[in-house]
């Protein structure tokens, strides 16, 4: 008993212990019609069947009354490219089906069988399956956001921000479809320049800076920034060493210049993993985020 209320006191002393950079002032009133109850589409599968790997995806579709459309949420589980699993976002995607948002939580491909672009192929594909849905699900495709965390925040900041430059990684499954609206990004891989060659990066690359730069290069968000880019919403620990809180800092500071908003909410005292497991004010502060850039 006693240890269950020293965890409670550490969170609460943990929650406290944030900044919110560029946070509306005064904070505004938008909102969204929200949903006391929601459906669950389980183990669908959004690729076509000449695709590589048969991925999966689970569909949360709010209660929300009446035949008006609602805004969407790509959402984006993390792992270092290469593990975990779209569960791990199950509690983002419940939480933004109250807020009245249909949540769509996908898979995609692993490193290091499939290297970059796999991934972002996957997820250009997953909002073409979006928008084929979109009728059946009452999905307004002009009001679609990205939400991920580490590798998955990774993924769909890439994702907004190619669908906005017109580059090269917009062929051959990306275009307007595949574009965002809003993105929502926790402990974001920004600069894959800045990372040591580590495991992670070199398998999902397909070798180092020195061996293969313009793939860091194509892989990494601060390259694709124009002032078409979505607003963002970023959050990060200030301890994280698995990714540096400069890697948010930085884009952060790289958005404003291009003149593209984005917001920055910093978590004390945390790193990679417990930033993800106290996240609760910062998500707080996204889905009002949410609510103001997708709102009608």
């Amino acid at each position: 008993m006693r240890g269950s209320w020293m965890l409670l006191a550490l969170l609460f002393a943990l929650n406290g212990c944030t900044t919110h950079l560029n946070a509306p002032e005064p904070p505004t009133d938008a909102s969204l019609p929200g949903a006391e109850s929601f459906e669950v589409l389980e183990g669908l599968t959004y690729t076509p069947v000449d695709w590589p790997e048969v991925l999966k995806a689970d569909v949360y579709l709010p209660a929300t009354p009446g035949t008006a459309r609602r805004p969407a949420a790509l959402v984006v589980h993390g792992g270092g490219w290469q593990g975990r699993s779209r569960d791990d976002m199950a509690d983002i995607a419940k939480r933004l089906a109250r807020r009245g948002i249909v949540a769509v939580n996908v898979t995609y491909r692993f490193a290091p069988q499939y290297k970059f672009p796999a991934q972002l192929h996957d997820l250009q594909q997953a909002m073409a399956w979006i928008h084929e849905n979109a009728d059946a699900w009452r999905v307004d495709t002009s009001r679609i956001a990205g939400v991920g965390y580490s590798s998955g925040a990774h993924l769909v900041s890439l994702l907004a921000l190619v669908a906005s430059d017109g580059g090269e990684l917009n062929d051959p499954h990306g275009g307007e479809e595949a574009r965002l609206d809003a993105v929502v990004a926790g402990g974001t891989p920004t600069n894959l320049f800045k990372f040591d060659d580590g495991r992670l990066v070199v398998q999902f690359l397909g070798g180092t800076r020195l061996e293969v730069p313009m793939q860091y290069a194509r892989a990494s968000p601060t390259e694709h920034i124009t002032p078409d880019a979505p607003p963002f919403f970023l959050f990060h620990g200030t301890w994280d060493g698995l990714v540096p809180v400069d890697h948010a800092e930085d884009f952060h500071a790289a958005l404003g210049e291009a003149g593209v908003y984005s917001e920055l909410y910093l978590l004390r005292y945390r790193g990679h993993i417990t930033t993800f497991l106290t996240r609760g004010n910062a998500m707080e502060a996204a889905m009002d985020f949410l609510a103001r850039e997708l709102g009608d």
